[in-house]
């Protein structure tokens, strides 16, 4: 055939594959088959019929068919998958669809990239599940009456992009709900199984301490709020298993799956861990950690806290990418993981941006905790940063918003952290304040937010060594984080306090190579500087500051609040020759 001679044209196709056909066969070749002969009969040509769908050809297990239209092609194949749950059929089917160009053979057979795409998402499609490339969801979605769930990118075999992939799951009346598969749908909240950890010592003896890994690692995970953490009676099924990470995703409902080894020789012992996502398979994180194996509980202790302060922000910036991908219908989770970025940016206009999607994740859902303290904690940025047009109303939404989070959950160590920074700041509030920070950190040591707060309420309350004593535990906690600049900035005024300024100019030094358009390192640097009489480089700081904040006095910096017990800060900055 010439190049001339060569038909194209688009087309939606869905392709279909019955379960375990050929262990279906071996036990029972003549039903098998007559079953199938009966399904295509009495269900499949019927749908294709009834959605204008055209058979292109059947093998001895599946079948492929062409559509004029996205939506036609998943509707059948919705009414295909309900009519066989519904007892239709003793077989599963899986199917994938697909919008692609074919090329058309003289026979009317297609052939291309747009087929074989079809033919690899039905095999890795969910059985009694449809999946669908990203072109046909976003042709479909919003035009018919299910949900979809993202599986994100899928390497098919021999295509050589990946391909981002959509399940249909239960719409609006619940039409595809469990009966198509017992796997549980994934939560509205990332999602994570942490597996049992495997016994590489060859020592049965060893199984407890592996077991104990995992038992702590799981609690520690379950007191994050925000994340939806499967019970270890679920996770331990799969102890001795060989599992495929992608089928443990799917059964239990996760998007995350951490797993690893204990191997433990001559007195030491080496723990390796990996988070891997469940849905593309793909590896957000991976470390090992060797130990002197002396005090059991002790390290079981060090290494959950290295493995859950690794995971949890890599699990966050997973999310946050998931949601700027996403392109519409977004849910209340959706806006407050893309407000989180901007509020990271520590802008006028960043911040603005941040308030204003956390306030349309509330509209959503008017009891979504974690976007009022957000968008409290902004309005207290703005306050702080001298941002704000009006820093009064900035100040009243700073409090109100934290109120209404603490009204609706005052048990959740990020709600009550925050909480506390802002009762210290804005209300000048610094005898509850650390309590609530206490609190905080008592409900989940191993939060890197919750022990960073504690270190700025134990500054603005006057306890300097406290303060410092958070920040190290903070930044241990998370030491490669690329928002810690707040932290360094945070620790560096406490050690001013203490007097210990060569200290203080490392740590705002920290600060300012991490994000040199962060202006609070330049205040401490300032006064650091100042203080032991390095004129010329306090001068410098103090020009660098004006550049940022050209407005900047003494006096409007001590009224925006939390300054009152920082004596030694503003002398420094006095002597750093900034204006009162």
């Amino acid at each position: 055939m010439t190049e001339q001679q060569v038909q194209r044209r688009l087309a939606a196709i869905l392709a279909a594959d019955v379960v375990g056909y050929s262990a279906l066969m071996q036990r029972a070749e003549e039903a098998t088959y007559a079953e199938f002969e009966r399904l295509k009969r009495e269900v499949i040509e019927p749908g294709l019929s009834r959605h204008d769908g055209r058979l292109i050809k059947t093998t001895g297990d599946g079948a492929l068919a062409e559509f004029a239209s996205p939506s036609a092609a998943v509707r059948c194949a919705v009414e295909i998958q309900e009519s066989i749950a519904s007892g239709r059929s003793s077989l599963k089917l899986r199917i994938g669809v697909n919008l692609g160009e074919v090329i058309v053979g003289a026979d009317g057979d297609l052939f291309g990239d747009g087929i074989n795409i079809a033919v690899r998402l039905e095999g890795v499609a969910d059985p009694g599940g449809i999946l669908m490339s990203e072109k046909v969801y976003s042709e479909v979605e919003g035009k018919l009456e299910v949900g979809f769930e993202d599986r994100g990118d899928q390497q098919l075999k021999n295509i050589s992009k990946p391909v981002r992939a959509f399940a249909v799951r239960a719409g609006a009346h619940g039409t595809l709900i469990d009966r198509l598969s017992a796997a549980p749908p994934l939560p509205d909240r990332p999602s994570i199984a942490v597996l049992p950890f495997e016994n590489m010592s060859g020592d049965p003896e060893q199984e407890y301490f592996a077991d104990g890994m995992v038992e702590e690692i799981t609690t520690a995970l379950s007191r994050f709020k925000w994340l939806f953490v499967i019970a270890r009676n679920s996770s331990f099924t799969y102890r001795g298993k060989a599992v495929n990470v992608k089928q443990v995703g799917r059964e239990l409902g996760v998007r995350y799956v951490l797993e690893g080894s204990v191997r433990k020789a001559s007195g030491k012992v080496r723990i390796a861990g990996q988070l891997i996502d469940a849905i593309t398979g793909a590896h957000i994180w991976a470390d090992q950690f060797e130990r002197d194996l002396t005090d059991v509980f002790a390290l079981q202790d060090e290494v959950t806290v290295a493995v859950v302060s690794a995971i949890q922000p890599k699990i966050i910036q997973t999310e946050i990418a998931l949601a700027a991908r996403r392109p519409e219908n977004l849910t209340a989770y959706d806006y407050y993981l893309r407000a989180l970025p901007q509020s990271y940016l520590a802008t006028r206009e960043g911040l603005a941006e941040a308030i204003r999607l956390a306030h349309r994740a509330l509209e959503l859902h008017p009891r979504f905790g974690g976007a009022a303290t957000l968008a409290g904690l902004c309005h207290m940025r703005n306050v702080l940063f001298n941002y704000a047009d009006d820093p009064q109303f900035d100040r009243r939404e700073a409090v109100r918003l934290s109120r209404l989070a603490l009204s609706l959950d005052d048990s959740d160590p990020d709600t009550l952290a925050a909480a506390a920074v802002i009762s210290a700041f804005m209300v000048g509030d610094i005898e509850s304040a650390p309590e609530m920070a206490d609190r905080a950190v008592a409900l989940n040591p191993n939060s890197f937010g919750a022990w960073s707060a504690r270190g700025w309420v134990c500054r603005a309350a006057g306890l300097p060594q406290e303060a410092v004593q958070s920040f190290e535990r903070a930044i241990r906690m998370n030491p490669i984080d690329p928002l810690l600049h707040p932290s360094f900035v945070g620790m560096g005024i406490a050690l001013i306090e203490l007097r210990r300024f060569d200290e203080a100019i490392v740590a705002g030094k920290k600060a300012q190579r991490q994000k040199s358009s962060y202006w609070p390192a330049y205040c401490g640097l300032a006064s650091a500087f100042a203080h032991i009489g390095r004129e010329a480089e306090a001068r410098e700081a103090v020009a660098r500051l004006l550049e940022f904040d050209p407005a900047f006095t003494i006096s409007a910096f001590i009224a925006r609040g939390g300054q009152s017990n920082a004596k030694l800060l503003i002398e420094g900055l006095r002597k750093a020759g900034l204006p009162e």
